[in-house]
């Protein structure tokens, strides 16, 4: 079984400033907001979350199969793919335009500011799904809006079952698309706040969603998630990390172990916890793509 993983490839360029953010910004000041900060850190890694979920996708042992575009500097990133191991078959190159890039600073507290050129992203409709027998599984994760909107019609047309996880392009979309959305999918996955904006511009409560899907995972951050199906809520308590050192990537890292999951035919509360424990590795490591899996350790076999 292979899932699809629509999204995005991007490079990261991630700073690191030493403070907090909230002791450099004044709230009563932000309409006149000038800000600088000294950031000691900076390295480039190979993110975007189609990119991200992949890696942890394989991982775990899954075939993950990314469907992206990267611009006219995307060779590298299509190497490191096929080094891994990771078919770059649904992987276009699109000329006369970047790689999508995003421009990442964290803080001392873990909070971000992130900055994204979408780039060759915007392209990511130029690929087609199309029914395949190996095609069992998908996702539509941020992506450019045109591709988000015609890879769900096109998941669904396919008969293929997909997660829905909006992210970061939530915003992009009004109550009506986002409820097309939801109701072709099988699963909806987001993290607290995007849970509460989905619920606002839909005008359906959580449980309500949950009960037009499969199942809907509201991702905590450290407190774990909450699987809901049916209308009913179930904890799945977060997993301790060895270390904090970086967030970006932990909610990919999560997402590919859900696909894992869901690959194997588990219940969406074991594919949660399992997506907790891949999240405390990815988060105890530097960078989105970075992390190791032991997979005896997680006594996957």
């Amino acid at each position: 079984m292979a899932s699809v993983i629509c999204g995005s490839l991007a490079f990261d360029t991630i700073m690191t400033f030493e403070g907090r953010f909230a002791d450099q910004i004044l709230p009563d000041q932000l309409h006149i907001l000038n800000v600088s900060f000294l950031v000691p850190g900076l390295r480039r890694d190979f993110g975007g979350c189609a990119g991200n979920i992949a890696y942890s996708l394989h991982a775990l042992g899954g075939t993950a199969l990314p469907m992206a575009t990267v611009g006219s500097d995307g060779a590298d990133y299509l190497e490191r793919l096929r080094t891994l191991g990771i078919s770059t078959e649904f992987v276009r190159q699109v000329d006369d335009t970047f790689t999508a890039q995003a421009m990442i600073m964290n803080d001392k507290d873990n909070n971000q500011i992130t900055a994204f050129h979408p780039g060759a992203m915007q392209q990511a409709h130029i690929t087609r799904i199309e029914a395949r027998e190996d095609l069992q599984l998908g996702i539509v994760a941020p992506d450019g809006r045109d591709a988000m909107l015609q890879h769900a019609e096109q998941f669904a047309a396919a008969g293929i079952p997909f997660v829905f996880d909006p992210g970061q392009g939530l915003p992009m979309f009004d109550g009506k698309e986002l409820a097309h959305f939801v109701d072709l999918a099988s699963w909806v996955v987001v993290n607290d706040y995007e849970g509460k904006m989905l619920s606002q511009r839909t005008g359906w409560s959580l449980a309500e969603l949950s009960q037009r899907v499969r199942g809907l995972v509201v991702t905590l951050a450290a407190d774990g998630c909450e699987v809901w199906i049916d209308g009913v809520r179930e904890h799945v308590p977060g997993v301790v990390p060895t270390a904090v050192v970086e967030p970006t990537g932990c909610g990919d890292a999560w997402r590919g172990a859900l696909l894992f999951g869901l690959e194997k035919g588990w219940p969406l509360a074991q594919c949660a916890a399992l997506g907790n424990r891949i999240g405390a590795l990815k988060i105890a490591q530097r960078g989105p793509q970075n992390y190791e899996v032991d997979r005896a350790a997680l006594e996957l076999e």
